[in-house]
């Protein structure tokens, strides 16, 4: 997003009560990618390139297609428009009904390009359309309007012409538009100038052509092409590149090999198709199933890394950015993965090799890992929680992120994924997460999951309480001897001979301190300690993380033949504590249900007086619940049937046709109370939660499916 362009959508959107002014918003339309590039294709057919974060190119910034009859056009984004995706491909339909034709496109992203096929179909004169008049064909074109930015610039760059096609270029970054049947007419124009910036109004692109202002034709990133129709069908293709990677020769035949082997429909939904994750027929809620893998898939760098979401807000205007790579996030979204694989029957197995392969490269000399990285090579990102890499205390540190990770790769050890070093992440891991670990069991004092306040959190004890239980678990064999120097690394070498008894020992130590947190008044845990020691009793969803926790600690107990870990007391402050937190945080207006982030939330809320409900939040529950039916079926406790039934509850708010699920299967990160979508969509961390707790409620609580449901 550039400048121009934020300022124009402020123009357009300052007042609303439901949208903040100055972003690129993606809670309509539809994205393709899977390999790198991340395109938004807009409700309106617009195209706009998101994938800078996956494949450091930042490609197109705007985008406008018509169709000419003559010298009249009709831009398809003032027309009736559908859209949808073609079965469980990324590949996006969009039919647009003009007054004279209709034109059908197919929109997919294969690696680092993008195809747009448009197919048209004049009206019939005789049809009963009185405004309908015949159209000779010929007289036809498709008109592409694009702007790009390479290298993120949008002044001092050139264009290069050619028969067929337009390479764009500032220095590294040369991007092409093409077309498979050439260009009738080719154009270019200067981005929107002072005056128009200043105006109160914004200004409508692309402009009429200024014969008085030569230069525009070749200094700059906009383009205006017609693009002739081959028997009613026109296509058009963007390629990204870097010149030094690839050169022009190489992008152009790059270019013809693509109009060649994607000649037609069938053959686009091919190659959609395999870029994504097959799911078997008899998969459980197969439609949501398919369209988190597709979600996850697009959110993905080909390093194995993932973005939070598409970035909407570049210039923090009203928030941190998406557009990174967060570990507690990811490696959260790794775990729900690796467990829902095996019991959706999905071919995962690259994808967790390298998840963890990333894990292993990025993590810091002192065994924890950064705030924020660039997902296309895991380079550290702009960020606010960086306090281990700069001088001074460490309470902007976010440990939370090394017990996600921890988990992660334990289990990933487990279930076989052997990349190089993982051994030795986990040892360098291990001694962070003791150094972070104060002498009364629980976390030091640092940022929250949300990353808006300090203190000493029961979500951060949650996390690592799983890390350290899953590591007890499944940390056989690990031993300091993995690391080439083990004084290179704080605590390591002070580490016992045994570290999976050490992580044992840990994992009770924290089990045991999580009674500090206990708040009989309100039947729930603290969301956490003060920085002045006092216990702050808020209702949080990230709370509601103690439930898997507690899951992966029994499982120690189990592991030894003790029966479970968890007590009986335990269990009874784990169901009131879900169940409290879950009915404190509920939210229902006549439009959305769901659950709100925390009690006395503020972000966001525009023009709204109440908290706003988060998929985030809403799909934890579910997960929450689930998670602690399947410890409670496991320890025989009836309890078990009636959390299960709250699982599905809150899992259909969530799920495609429930009202945090927008028609586009995407789950938005929040909503406001009259149903509007707001901030990163989709946002990959609830897609994960989704799919993992379909997987656990078909997998493991089958016995639970004709349980009364808390409505009844």
């Amino acid at each position: 997003m550039q400048l121009r362009d934020a300022l124009d959508d402020y123009k357009r959107h300052a007042g609303g009560g439901t949208r903040f002014p100055g972003e690129r918003r993606t809670v309509s339309g539809r994205f393709s990618g899977g390999d790198g590039r991340l395109v938004h294709v807009g409700d309106d057919g617009e195209l706009r390139d998101f994938g800078y974060p996956l494949t450091g190119r930042t490609g197109l910034v705007r985008s406008r297609i018509g169709l000419a009859v003559g010298d009249e056009v009709t831009w398809l984004d003032e027309a009736d428009t559908t859209q949808r995706y073609v079965g469980d491909t990324a590949l996006v339909e969009t039919v647009h009904e003009t007054p004279r034709a209709t034109v059908t496109r197919h929109d997919v992203t294969l690696g680092d390009a993008h195809l747009t096929r448009a197919s048209v179909e004049f009206a019939d004169a005789d049809d009963g359309d009185t405004d309908a008049t015949p159209v000779d064909p010929a007289d036809a074109s498709l008109v592409v309007y694009a702007r790009f930015a390479p290298d993120g610039r949008d002044d001092r760059v050139g264009q290069l012409r050619f028969d067929d096609a337009v390479e764009v270029y500032h220095a590294d970054e040369h991007d092409f538009l093409a077309s498979a049947t050439g260009f009738a007419d080719l154009r270019g124009q200067l981005p929107t100038t002072f005056p128009e910036l200043l105006a109160d109004d914004p200004t409508d692109l692309p402009r009429d052509r200024d014969g008085d202002r030569y230069e525009e034709e070749r200094l700059s990133g906009e383009v205006i092409a017609d693009v002739p129709f081959d028997d009613g069908v026109a296509t058009v293709a963007t390629l990204l590149t870097d010149g030094a990677e690839t050169d022009r020769e190489a992008a152009r035949e790059r270019l013809d090999d693509l109009f060649t082997d994607h000649d037609n429909v069938d053959a686009l939904a091919d190659a959609a198709a395999d870029a994504l994750p097959a799911v078997p027929e008899s998969a459980p809620a197969r439609e949501s199933v398919a369209a988190d893998l597709r979600v996850l898939s697009l959110l993905s760098a080909p390093s194995g890394l993932r973005i939070a979401g598409p970035d909407f807000d570049p210039y923090y205007e009203h928030s941190g950015g998406y557009g990174y790579t967060w570990f507690r996030d990811d490696a959260e979204i790794s775990g729900f993965l690796l467990g829902a694989a095996n019991a959706l029957d999905l071919h995962l197995d690259d994808w967790h090799a390298r998840s963890a392969e990333m894990y292993v490269a990025t993590q810091r000399p002192d065994g924890s890992w950064p705030h924020r990285v660039w997902p296309r090579d895991g380079a550290l990102a702009p960020g606010w929680a960086n306090a281990r890499i700069e001088d001074g205390p460490d309470v902007d540190y976010q440990a939370d992120q090394t017990g996600s990770v921890v988990a992660y790769l334990a289990r990933a050890r487990a279930a076989g994924v052997d990349v190089e070093g993982l051994d030795a992440t986990l040892v360098a891991a291990l001694a962070g997460l003791d150094r972070t670990l104060e002498p009364d069991g629980r976390p030091v004092v640092c940022q929250n999951a949300w990353e808006d306040s300090a203190g000493r959190f029961a979500h951060t004890a949650a996390t690592f309480l799983e890390a350290y239980s899953e590591l007890g678990r499944h940390g056989e064999g690990v031993t300091v001897d993995a690391l080439a120097d083990p004084d290179a690394v704080p605590g390591a070498a002070s580490l016992p001979d045994d570290l999976a008894a050490h992580a044992r020992d840990r994992a009770r130590e924290v089990y045991d301190a999580l009674d500090d947190l206990w708040v009989p008044e309100r039947g729930c845990y603290a969301v956490r300690e003060t920085l002045d020691g006092g216990i702050d009793d808020r209702l949080d969803s990230a709370t509601l993380g103690l439930a898997a926790a507690h899951r992966s600690f029994d499982a120690l107990g189990a592991a030894d033949g003790e029966g479970g870990a968890v007590d009986d007391e335990r269990l009874d402050r784990l169901v009131s504590h879900v169940e409290t937190v879950v009915d404190g945080l509920s939210h229902e207006t006549d439009d959305i249900a769901g659950l709100i982030r925390y009690e006395g939330d503020g972000w966001r809320r525009a023009d709204q007086l109440s908290e706003k409900v988060w998929t985030v939040s809403t799909a934890w529950g579910a997960n929450a619940c689930a998670e602690l039916a399947a410890l409670l079926a496991a320890h025989d406790d009836p309890r078990a049937a009636e959390m299960a039934a709250r699982a599905r509850d809150l899992l259909a708010h969530v799920s495609p046709g429930g009202t945090l699920c927008e028609p586009t299967t995407y789950l938005p990160e929040q909503y406001f109370d009259d149903g509007t979508a707001d901030s990163a969509t989709p946002l990959g961390w609830p897609h994960a939660i989704r799919l993992a707790t379909v997987a656990l409620l078909d997998d493991e609580l089958p016995q639970f499916t004709d349980a009364p449901t808390a409505d009844d």
